[in-house]
């Protein structure tokens, strides 16, 4: 197998891409690092198709050492043969090479090979090569102690046949075919009476679908439903065609005696081996499928939700809300320090609604708070509530927004947590969570484990292996294409920096401590543990706000720090005039008139590399997520009481998922946007037009009070 060049046509890109990334992957560099500064090397790939090279590359190397190992073992055997050998060579998915080997597979004692001990084998292969004039007879020759009649030596031999063709790699093929093209996935309810454990899953107690047409979604849901025992799952099909078919490629002489013999074995082999195999490997397969497509659309929405855009140059108030313990609230500077704490009873049964009230205006005024975030946990509708009458009595300036709180108690009782807030209660941390995941959401929701967020649909029921890992990508991912102020950073977020571990990230932190702050990059070269290859890959992504040189504030690698200087040269410039406001606007413009192309071809440099250090230099410091719209804010609280059909309302998205979107209203309840709902053009997945964040302009479809369930449309009528 040419493992390049079959990635290179599944990619479709050149064979020198791929061997010069992957001779980049083996060397140990760093996904983020090869997209963004080895862009020469790989063609300007960029980071996904990377990451889909390297996750083939894994897989097609498993699969050639697969092949390896089952050549091997057929061959220890000594049943290898040319046609196999060339088939094993064949195989393209780890499936087909599984199938060439499973007859050769050892299994536990089975029906087939204790007949086998008993000497039918020959016996077995002379019924399938349809020779037999009279198979009663010669199965007389097969009576011994321990096979005393000829039932008992047909018996044998069938169950021998039944194995051979369930194992056989064309059959299988021919089974699961037909399994996936014309079986249905049938739901029946597992008991009789539907109890209240198992009532979200009532649309299933009688349901089918095709096998090749249900969503993902829907498949996890069924997991699900039996895996708590709510539902009886199997698929359904007409066997007949299926055992038609293989005998087909079984009996090639209708006349033969031995044929009737066949038959029988066809079909228990189906009945018993084959359909029960196939059915696992196809629901297996679907499940596969579904994860990873659950897995996908949790990453977008993490990816949306950490990127979403800073709330900058506000002193904000952070509210976690409760009923009888009271809310929790924190006020964080601009720079997300904590400043004041407080714990607050307008609920119930304290309700001491007015002092509440004075509590938080006298918090407001000290400390010139322009935003209030409130937690969407418990007794967050009755917190809007309160927070709405503050600003309309008493701080008509003041904005709020309601902050998804999902994570903030994980983080709480965290390691990381008690580092920072050493002396606070875990609930007050809590809020402080919700307050700074306003500030900076990159910044707070890295110290989470993603899959507490709460952006995805069944996240519980994928492989919880493999969303770690795409999470995990996803955040690095983020955090690289931000990059990350060294001097203010938590650890969390220093070791999603490319090339760095939590123990370097520790020790960048420690480092800190001793020197006061870094003054420049090369200074990370002295921290613990960080050596060459390490500040290779991360020194780019790392950013000195306040230091000695300039350049150590943009993108641009250091070891493009003398083209950098070169290019700022043929402007008339140096580094020192980033510094300078006025200069940055003149370098700018004097930038965008340089030819990325002729500068290369001038200085002997790579187009991408000079392209990406013009832009650099021409936005020193600048956070790509400044670009992006800011959070929705509120002044005023709806009831759902207030709700009417046609009313137009704007919506912040919450959480996109395969048939729609839940849009946040300002009401207790998120509103549904589906699918069909979402434009007037045919869309396959809602993700192709929203994200999580997104300010939205909807119209209320449908209100159900009782249910709690609000229909949104995004196709407004005037």
């Amino acid at each position: 197998m040419n493992i390049i060049k079959q990635i290179a046509e599944e990619l479709q890109i050149r064979v020198s891409q791929v061997e010069q990334t992957v001779s980049l992957l083996d060397e140990g560099n760093t996904i983020p690092f090869i997209a963004r500064y080895r862009k020469e090397a790989t063609g300007e790939l960029d980071e996904v198709v990377i990451r889909n090279l390297s996750d083939r590359l894994t897989y097609l190397r498993h699969l050639a050492e697969r092949q390896e190992e089952v050549t091997h073992l057929i061959a220890q055997q000594d049943k290898l043969t040319d046609a196999l050998s060339t088939a094993i060579t064949k195989a393209t998915t780890l499936q087909q090479l599984e199938d060439i080997y499973r007859p050769f597979r050892p299994k536990r004692r089975t029906r087939a090979s204790i007949a086998k001990e008993k000497g039918l084998e020959l016996l077995a292969q002379s019924v399938l090569a349809q020779t037999m004039d009279n198979p009663e007879e010669i199965c007389q020759n097969y009576i011994t102690d321990e096979v005393p009649t000829t039932d008992e030596a047909k018996k044998g031999a069938l169950d021998i046949l039944a194995e051979q063709f369930a194992d056989d790699a064309s059959l299988r093929q021919i089974a699961r075919h037909y399994t996936w093209h014309q079986g249905m996935i049938r739901c029946d309810a597992a008991a009789k009476e539907p109890t209240e454990d198992n009532k979200e899953f009532e649309m299933y107690f009688d349901y089918q679908e095709p096998v090749h047409k249900i969503p993902p979604h829907r498949i996890l849901a069924i997991n699900r439903g039996e895996r708590l025992k709510a539902l009886k799952v199997k698929i359904v099909q007409d066997a007949s065609t299926i055992i038609t078919s293989m005998e087909k490629r079984i009996i090639t002489k209708e006349n033969s005696p031995t044929a009737p013999w066949l038959q029988a074995a066809i079909e228990d082999s189906y009945q018993r081996l084959l359909a029960p195999s196939i059915e696992r490997e196809i629901r297996n397969q679907l499940t596969e499928t579904a994860e990873e497509h659950g897995i996908s659309i949790f990453a977008k929405n993490l990816h949306s939700l950490i990127m979403q855009a800073p709330v900058r140059h506000r002193n904000i108030l952070g509210v976690d809300p409760a009923f009888r313990t009271g809310c929790k609230i924190v006020v964080i500077n601009r720079f997300g320090d904590l400043v004041a704490t407080n714990t607050i009873y307008p609920h119930e049964p304290q309700n001491r609604w007015d002092q509440a009230l004075q509590s938080l205006s006298e918090l407001v005024h000290e400390h010139a708070v322009s935003l209030v975030t409130i937690g969407n946990g418990t007794a967050c509708r009755e917190t809007e509530q309160l927070i709405a009458q503050l600003i309309k009595d008493h701080h008509p300036a003041l904005q709020y927004l309601v902050t998804n709180e999902a994570g903030a108690s994980v983080y709480s009782a965290s390691d990381l947590a008690r580092a920072e807030f050493p002396d606070l209660d875990v609930s007050i941390r809590g809020a402080i969570s919700i307050a700074r995941r306003v500030l900076d959401p990159l910044a707070e929701l890295v110290k989470i484990d993603p899959k507490s967020i709460g952006v995805g649909l069944y996240q519980h029921d994928v492989n919880q292996k493999a969303l770690t890992k795409t999470l995990g990508e996803v955040v690095e991912s983020c955090v690289n294409f931000v990059g990350v102020e060294i001097n203010n950073a938590s650890s969390a977020l220093l070791r999603h920096v490319a090339g760095l571990s939590m123990p370097v990230a520790q020790a960048i932190i420690e480092h800190r401590q001793e020197i006061g702050e870094f003054k420049k990059r090369s200074q990370l070269k002295a921290v613990k543990g960080l050596g060459a290859k390490t500040y290779q890959q991360c020194a780019g992504f790392l950013r000195i706000s306040q230091g000695e040189d300039p350049l150590d504030n943009t993108p641009v690698h250091p070891e493009s720090y003398p083209l950098a200087k070169q290019i700022l040269s043929l402007i008339e410039h140096k580094p020192k005039d980033l510094l300078n406001k006025e200069l940055v606007a003149e370098i700018k413009e004097k930038l965008t008139n340089l030819d990325p192309k002729q500068i290369a071809q001038k200085l002997e440099a790579g187009e991408p590399t000079v392209r990406d250090i013009i832009a650099s230099l021409a936005q020193p410091g600048r956070d790509p997520r400044d670009q992006l719209p800011p959070p929705l804010f509120r002044a005023d609280v709806l009831s759902l009481e207030d709700l009417q059909t046609g009313m137009i309302l704007q919506g912040s998205v919450q959480n996109v998922v395969d048939f729609g979107a839940f849009v946040d209203i300002g009401v207790k309840k998120a509103g549904l946007v589906h699918i069909s709902q979402i434009c007037d053009r045919y869309i396959k997945h809602p993700t192709e037009v929203l994200q999580v964040g997104d300010v939205v302009t909807v119209q209320v479809l449908t209100i159900e009070p009782k249910q709690g369930r609000i229909g949104l449309t995004m196709k407004i009528k005037e």
